[in-house]
C-alpha cells in the first residue's frame, strides 16, 4: 500500500514522502496515529494545502522536544528491582516501568517513547533511550539495583554483584584443602618421609 507520511518515521522517510508499505502496518498503526494518508490523488491534493501547517506543528513539537531532551538527556533514574547473587532479576525491566521512573522524576514521558534494543535482566547501568520527537532522541541512564544503598554503590562505579561473588569464593577457600585434593593421605606422608 502507498502512503504519505505525516511526519518523519525512522526506515521509511519524511513527512510528505510517498513509500510503500504492507497493508496490516499501514491499517493498523500508520493510518489510526494519524502518521499517514492512503496515497490517492484527493489525499495528495489535501496534504499539500495541508504541508505548510504540519510543518509549522512539527517545528513546534521539534523545538519543545529539544527543550525537554536538554533537561532529561544524561539523567540517571534508580529502579529497585530483585534479583539474584549473580546479579540476574527476577524478571525484567519494562518500558512501562521505565516510562513511570522517568515521569515521577518530573518528565512526562509515555511508554511509546522508550527505545530498548534489548531486554534489561540484570542489575548495573543501563543506558536508555528516551524518543522525545521522530528526530530528537534523548539518552537516560538506568541504575538498576536491589536496593537504594547498592544504587549508590553502583553510581560511583562499583560491581555490587561481582563484590558479593568475591566475598562467597573468599568464604569457601581453604588453602590447606586444595593442597590436599587429589592426593591420598599415605602419599603425602610418604613424599614427606623421602625428603
Amino acid at each position: 500500500m502507498q502512503v504519505i507520511l505525516l511526519q518523519r518515521i525512522g526506515r521509511l522517510g519524511q513527512m510528505g514522502d510517498i513509500v510503500n508499505v504492507k497493508d496490516g502496518y499501514a491499517r493498523n498503526y500508520l493510518l489510526p496515529q494519524k502518521k499517514a494518508l492512503r496515497a490517492t490523488d484527493e489525499n495528495k491534493k489535501v496534504f499539500e494545502g495541508r504541508r505548510a501547517q504540519l510543518e509549522a506543528e512539527n517545528l513546534a513539537h521539534k523545538t519543545e522536544a529539544e527543550a525537554v531532551s536538554a533537561k532529561l538527556d544524561g539523567q540517571s533514574f534508580v529502579i529497585i528491582r530483585a534479583a539474584g547473587d549473580t546479579g540476574q532479576l527476577y524478571g525484567s525491566v519494562s518500558t512501562r516501568d521505565i516510562a513511570e521512573i522517568i515521569t515521577e522524576g518530573g518528565f512526562t514521558v509515555d511508554r511509546n517513547q522508550i527505545v530498548l534494543d534489548k531486554p534489561i535482566k540484570t542489575l548495573g547501568l543501563t543506558p536508555a533511550k528516551v524518543q522525545l520527537h521522530p528526530e530528537v532522541i534523548s539518552t537516560v541512564t538506568l541504575n538498576i539495583a536491589r536496593s537504594q544503598d547498592e544504587a549508590e554503590k553502583q553510581a560511583r562505579g562499583e560491581n555490587v554483584s561481582l563484590i558479593k561473588d568475591e566475598a562467597l569464593e573468599l568464604e569457601t577457600f581453604d588453602p590447606d584443602a586444595e593442597h590436599q585434593e587429589g592426593r591420598p593421605v599415605e602419599a603425602a606422608e610418604a613424599s614427606e618421609e623421602q625428603s
